[in-house]
């Protein structure tokens, strides 16, 4: 499953998309397998994008701008009444995904970095849900409402994680990072470092596994979590989330209600001191990830395969790889359970994947990047 329904998208992408008129280059994987890429669009620190179902996409930039782009790729306009950031570190505007039914009610959900209104050094990540109008060259957010927050606020401007998905039962995950506070992830007064499960108004379900806890334990599904920047269902309705480690020890982790990730107790990594973590073996009671990374890719972005270009790739997660500069090919199927299967790499940091209506992937590169659509290379 992706973010919003592929039945919304088939008919206006029934034909090929014809993309903006760049120059193709071609990326070769670690596989053999060889992509072209095709250059849509360029974008200054984009972080997030999603697909609207008249075909439009949305592209977030971290400093504030909310994209419309066509079909195409090519950029129309920006959307006015965004949420108004001051973006610093690793924090401003961030994740945007529309709801199943955006094309009867018109509705997104925006994730953003506010800051405290008495002191601007402390921050902590925000979910909105608006309306969305378009334009021919933009559109506007409307009935803006929060129906979440990080707390505490607190120093720093790093780790917000915020990334958007909606279960197959309606139900808005939010992934909310540590803020580089270590222990915030264990203490249950407070929703850092953990995958968080809300209505789609920002009520708690009474059937989250700690509701009775009441506070923001209520909020919680899973915890134990350190910079998570990757969510998304599989076919069977199967939660994924991804999460950078510290020095080394990158996971991709298999969600699963109420357990707790382990960190800053257990790591497959090292502190960035060099002391060492014990391993999720060492303290068995800990859920271990389903893959890790040592060295460190740096995860950001990710999608859950479902298109139709790439056959033998159906079902295969797809990370952006930062410190990796490629894009990270995960076999969820493996014998033994999901295993790196391959890594497609042209010196660039990938902040975003997506799985496009039209079966091509789509990926937003980090900093002064592009927006690139890849396709098997004929």
């Amino acid at each position: 499953m992706t973010k919003i329904s592929r039945a919304l998208l088939a008919g206006f992408f029934a034909a090929a998309v014809t993309p903006a008129a760049m120059a193709d280059e071609t990326i070769r994987g670690s596989d053999g397998v060889s992509l072209n890429a095709q250059t849509l669009a360029e974008f200054n620190d984009a972080w997030a994008m999603t697909f609207l179902p008249d075909g439009h996409m949305l592209v977030t930039e971290k400093s504030g701008n909310l994209w419309l782009l066509g079909a195409n790729g090519a950029k129309l306009g920006t959307i006015d009444n965004a949420p108004s950031v001051d973006a610093r570190g690793q924090g401003g505007l961030g994740d945007i995904i529309a709801h199943p039914d955006f094309a009867t009610n018109g509705t997104v959900f925006i994730s953003y970095v506010e800051r405290d209104s008495g002191n601007d050094a402390l921050s902590g990540a925000a979910v909105e849900r608006a309306t969305l109008t378009l334009t021919q060259t933009g559109g506007t957010l409307s009935g803006r409402e929060t129906i979440w927050r990080q707390y505490p606020k607190v120093t720093g401007n790093g780790h917000y994680g915020h990334r958007l998905a909606i279960s197959p039962n309606g139900h808005l995950f939010i992934t909310s990072g540590e803020r580089q506070k270590f222990s915030p992830a264990q203490n249950m007064s407070m929703n850092l470092g953990k995958v968080i499960r809300i209505h789609q108004d920002g009520s708690i379900p009474e059937d989250n596994p700690f509701y009775d806890n009441g506070g923001m334990a209520a909020q919680v599904w899973t915890l134990g979590h350190r910079n998570p920047l990757g969510i998304d269902f599989d076919a069977a309705g199967q939660l994924w989330v991804h999460e950078m480690g510290p020095r080394g020890g990158d996971e991709l982790n298999k969600i699963v209600r109420s357990e707790n990730y382990g960190y800053p107790n257990v790591s497959e990594g090292k502190h960035y001191s060099g002391v060492d973590i014990p391993d999720h073996k060492d303290i068995p009671i800990y859920e271990a990830p389903a893959v890790s990374w040592v060295p460190a890719i740096s995860p950001a972005g990710f999608t859950l395969y479902d298109g139709a270009l790439f056959t033998d790739w159906m079902g295969d997660g797809f990370i952006g790889g930062l410190s990796s500069t490629a894009l990270i090919r995960v076999d969820m199927d493996a014998e033994d359970g999901p295993v790196e299967a391959a890594r497609y790499e042209w010196d660039t940091r990938i902040r975003e994947v997506e799985t496009g209506p039209d079966g091509a992937l789509y990926v937003l590169e980090d900093d002064e990047g592009r927006l690139l659509r890849l396709t098997p290379k004929q």
